[in-house]
């Protein structure tokens, strides 16, 4: 007898998800105009390689660069910067995000979610690198930087405008699964497959398995998070390899019923999208240009270091320190307890504003055990008191402000106290551009010289600073200034 069902799947073939039509019409349609985006992508370059740079002076995030097998030849290879390895694109793309995001200190976004868009400099610069070097042993012309950096600005933007109105970190997931559909657009088309591979592409960055934050939060936080994104950019550049070999895609990765995106990671809810594709998050990006430290406690370390000359010889008549902060500061990085390694140190909001009264600055020394074997540190920790003001919480939201506020004030045993220093805009902040931007290439002319010669140094820093002689400079001839 044959049983019939009305509970039969239809095997028709959907047309591809809206979200994902539009992020391939944006990547292969759109034409980057804005002066101040591209201008910022420059920026945005000169500051990420500073923090790679800065991130080769430490074993621990060395240890993970070079070929899987040691030895490998790969012809047209991808250089890593600063370094004498020469990767296939997808070991190059890990190895360079990375190091850009190992000290912490790269640029941010703020909204429902929070991320580096930064991190997408792995795939672009190592595949940007790779397909410069093969074009030019096929007898064609390389990639150009501006054409990097017209790549490099939709990445920015396809992350920053999926995480305006979509947290991902509250059902869980890290935000590095922005950094593989970013990459993994950008990707597909300096490959240059068409549209309908782009969503191809697109779907199996979505259906990959997800990061879980577990890595960032007590008490597992660990090394991982600095590796995540370079991970996740690795991945991008490798799934858009396999589509241009013609792997399929899944069409309906995000809405499909029960199987689908939404259904099981998402809480059965669909992305909500605050404004178009275009060049905003480029021209709004934040920056960690003074010190390295997760971005919701930038204005409070710069708030201690204020309060540094005041209390430096006080420190053991402290009663209590009152942290006021917005709401995301106290659900990702405020901590007690024991802190056990610099990337546990490094997202703990007492911590940090401990490292600036105590020293009057904040380096990546100072999340290393040696520092934080100091007694003084967690006897301030231990009299810290974190408290929400709404009113940050709210500006931290709105879009017309986006501010990070943070305020410290410090009581002491015999009744006094210091004013309280309130901080709403970090240095890095769009607010505070003009100000920023010299402490943004003092920072790169800086790590270029702790990694080379005064000369070879030099001979970078002038490129970065001459837009138009950068523009027109081929990937590879740019990544060849790198080599130590």
């Amino acid at each position: 007898m044959i049983m019939s069902s009305n509970n039969v799947e239809s095997n028709i073939r959907p047309d591809a998800d809206r979200e994902l039509v539009d992020i391939a019409d944006y990547v292969c349609d759109y034409e980057v105009t804005s002066e101040k985006a591209l201008d910022g992508a420059r920026n945005n370059l000169m500051d990420s390689l500073a923090c790679l740079l800065m991130a080769l002076e430490f074993p621990e995030a060395a240890k993970h660069l070079g070929p899987l097998v040691p030895g490998t030849v790969v012809p047209n290879g991808a250089r890593v910067p600063g370094t004498q390895f020469q990767l296939d694109p997808v070991k190059a793309a890990s190895d360079i995000g990375t190091l850009v995001r190992w000290l912490d200190f790269n640029d941010t976004w703020l909204a429902a979610e929070w991320g580096h868009p930064s991190d997408n400099w792995g795939a672009v610069l190592a595949l940007g690198d790779y397909l410069s070097r093969k074009a030019i042993s096929d007898g064609e012309q390389p990639m150009n930087m501006e054409m990097l950096m017209r790549h490099m600005v939709k990445a920015h933007e396809i992350q920053g405008v999926l995480a305006l109105e979509n947290s991902y970190n509250r059902v869980g997931l890290d935000h590095v699964v922005l950094v593989k559909v970013a990459s993994a657009a950008v990707a597909a088309v300096m490959l240059n497959l068409d549209k309908e591979q782009v969503i191809d592409a697109l779907s199996h960055a979505w259906v990959d398995g997800q990061s879980l934050r577990t890595y960032r939060h007590t008490p597992n936080t660990g090394s991982r998070k600095s590796w995540a994104a370079g991970d996740a950019s690795a991945r991008a550049v490798r799934l858009a390899m396999m589509v241009a070999k013609g792997e399929m895609g899944m069409p309906s990765v995000l809405t499909a019923p029960t199987w689908g995106f939404y259904d099981v990671l998402f809480d059965g809810e669909q992305f909500r999208f605050q404004r178009p594709y275009g060049s905003y998050v480029m021209e709004h990006i934040l920056y960690k240009i003074s010190f390295p430290a997760e971005f919701h406690a930038q204005t409070a370390v710069e708030c201690a270091l204020t309060l540094h000359p005041q209390v430096v010889d006080l420190l053991d008549q402290i009663e209590r320190v009152e942290l006021t902060t917005q709401e995301p500061a106290i659900r990702i990085i405020s901590k007690q307890g024991p802190l056990h390694n610099p990337a546990d140190r490094d997202h703990c909001l007492q911590y940090m504003v401990a490292i600036g009264l105590i020293f009057g600055e904040l380096t990546a020394e100072h999340y290393e055990d040696d520092v934080a074997e100091n007694p003084q540190i967690d006897r301030l920790r231990e009299l810290m008191v974190v408290r929400e003001d709404p009113r940050y919480s709210k500006e931290y939201y709105d879009p017309d402000k986006r501010s990070i506020a943070n305020a410290v004030q410090i009581f002491f045993k015999d009744g006094g106290s210091t004013h309280k220093v309130e901080v709403a805009y970090p240095m890095g902040h769009p607010r505070r551009r003009s100000e920023g931007i010299p402490v943004l290439e003092k920072k790169f002319y800086d790590a270029l010289h702790r990694r080379f010669p005064h000369p070879q140094a030099r001979k970078i820093y002038d490129l970065c600073l001459d837009a138009d002689r950068l523009k027109i400079t081929s990937v590879d001839e740019f990544m060849d200034l790198f080599v130590v």
